[in-house]
């Protein structure tokens, strides 16, 4: 009997062949198991060059499927019918987590249980189903890497305990509740579950109807006035269950009723909440529900990867909200408005640890805003460095006068000076700057640009994150009211000095995109995809299965 190497299978999909074990335990009745003999042949064949094929169904994982039989000794695993079928059974409802049970072999598994005498395939194929569902549960179905090669958020498998988990899977004699167990449980994700059944049950019994956006003869809608869109409106706010289906659908008034259904849309799609119906919100209610069903669908993936094994207390940056938070447990504690990279200078999307902030900091200006922002002003005017409040320093950090230097000469953002502006109520990051490792030179910074806090849409920055109100995010990091209380950290911002300040613990920070989730109140929100992520994200959902290259 050949043995492969433990390195030719990753030690995450263990977690899946843990469960097999449930099989070999039972003794209902079953269908006539194949001879050991026989899975035996089947099964060694799966070493032999791939890809390999059952039924017309790509096996998945044959050294895994190989090593698992082999260490049984090549005796059935799928013998107890009632096992088997509440395999399938988990299968069929991944569909309501958004998934697709064809990507798990159900059609044919359904068509072998059905078979007098399905042999071998019966076997190999439930097993290899239980691998690719508890691997799409695990660590989502998208893998992210492969559009984002900087991607750092995709788990390390090693540290599961399988020896455990093996146990409470036999201890259990229920399968299907032990693939429940595998799909993350903060609440965020069961919530979009919810959603993504009601807007499919609303999707199904939705007549899809088109409010006319605005022209010059069609204007914006005034409270108390009688307009044919209402119509649509009334059917659209219904549909997303902003207003109770049981107001008069036939009246066409845009009544108080209709504007407080409006006012609960507009808050949930992050605009400004007046009640009026404004193009941007014609644009909105326009959404048809197979779109909105697709951010749901997006998203619960986003929650497969991004929502197991979450520290206690975290802040995240949502970027597709413009949003921070600060959670602790599952709550959160505090929240503020951000303003993220522009569409075209991307606030990146990572995961680190928090482990000092600087208060008064000076501003060393990035190499890409060297050569994108500073440089093509320089090179018409040198004097715009210093309308910048900016200082020109050599390699010994001696100050140079920029009408000194060709400006001209420099073609990208390496230069042999460094730009650096001093603390001050003009510098660009504000009192206070929030750091953490990371090689996109990103952090959470305050900003003297506090009017654009006002802006429904805040992609402004060159890649860092604003953070409207940093002193409270920065006093709550810190966690030492007596060294570090509202007034002590006032006291050093106004001093003037440069300080850093190490925190006593590091703090996760996960700058993430969530376009849609559900709030406190239980509201589901959506917000616009402004960097394109969701459409790649999908693109993957839809395709067949593939194999994840994960560590050995």
């Amino acid at each position: 009997m050949r043995k492969l190497p433990a390195s030719t299978f990753p030690a995450a999909l263990f977690v899946a062949a843990m469960f097999i074990g449930l099989a070999h335990a039972q003794e209902l009745a079953a269908p006539p198991a194949p001879a050991s003999s026989e899975l035996q042949t089947q099964v060694e064949a799966l070493q032999e060059s791939g890809p390999f094929e059952i039924h017309g169904a790509h096996i998945a994982y044959p050294s895994v499927i190989y090593e698992f039989y082999a260490q049984r000794g090549f005796q059935p695993a799928w013998a107890n019918e009632r096992t088997a079928s509440e395999l399938r059974r988990a299968l069929k409802d991944s569909e309501a987590d958004g998934l697709d049970p064809r990507d798990y072999h159900l059609p044919v598994l359904e068509e072998l249980a059905a078979a007098v005498d399905a042999g071998a395939a019966y076997e190999i194929l439930h097993t290899d189903a239980l691998l690719r569902i508890a691997d799409h549960l695990l660590f989502g179905k998208v893998d992210a890497a492969t559009f984002d090669a900087r991607w750092n958020y995709t788990r390390n498998p090693i540290g599961i305990d399988i020896p455990q988990r093996i146990e409470r899977a036999l201890a259990s004699d229920d399968i299907y509740a032990e693939i429940e167990k595998l799909k993350p449980t903060h609440p965020m994700y069961l919530f979009l579950k919810q959603e993504l059944a009601r807007y499919r049950q609303a999707a199904a019994d939705t007549e899809r109807v088109a409010i006319a956006q605005l022209t010059n003869q069609r204007k914006s809608i005034e409270p108390g006035e009688h307009d044919e869109r209402v119509l649509a409106l009334r059917m659209r706010l219904s549909a997303s269950g902003d207003l109770d289906a049981a107001q008069d659908s036939e009246s066409d008034l845009y009544d108080a009723t209709v504007q407080a259904a409006m006012r609960r849309f507009q808050e949930r799609m992050g605009l400004v909440v007046d009640g009026k119906l404004d193009a941007r919100i014609i644009t909105e209610l326009n959404v048809p529900l197979d779109e909105r069903i697709t951010q749901l669908l997006v998203n619960l993936d986003r929650g497969r990867v991004l929502l197991h094994d979450l520290p206690d207390e975290f802040v995240v940056v949502n970027i597709a909200a413009y949003s921070i938070y600060l959670v602790r447990g599952h709550e959160i504690v505090w929240n503020s408005r951000v303003q993220v990279g522009k569409t075209y200078r991307r606030t990146p999307m990572f995961r680190s640890d928090i482990d000092y902030l600087v208060l008064n900091p000076t501003w060393t200006v990035p190499p890409g805003i060297i050569r994108n922002d500073i440089l093509p002003d320089a090179r018409r005017d040198p004097e715009s460095i210093t309308r910048r409040g900016l200082d020109v320093l050599d390699s010994n950090g001696n100050k140079v006068d920029p009408a000194s230097i060709n400006w001209s000469k420099f073609k990208s953002g390496n230069i042999p000076y460094t730009l650096r502006q001093e603390p001050g109520p003009k510098n660009a990051l504000g009192r206070v700057k929030i750091m953490f490792p990371n090689s996109y030179s990103v952090y959470l910074h305050d900003t003297p640009s506090q009017s654009k806090f006002e802006e429904t849409d805040r992609a402004f920055s060159s890649g860092c994150v604003r953070v409207e109100r940093p002193l409270e995010l920065a006093e709550l990091l810190l966690a030492d009211p007596e060294a570090w209380s509202t007034a002590r950290i006032e006291q050093a911002v106004d001093a003037g000095r440069t300080l850093n300040v190490t925190l006593p613990n590091k703090v996760p920070v996960l700058l993430a995109y969530w376009t849609a989730w559900v709030d406190p109140q239980g509201r589901v929100n959506f917000r616009r995809d402004v960097y394109g992520q969701d459409a790649q994200w999908a693109a993957g959902l839809a395709r067949p299965y593939t194999a994840r290259a994960l560590p050995n």
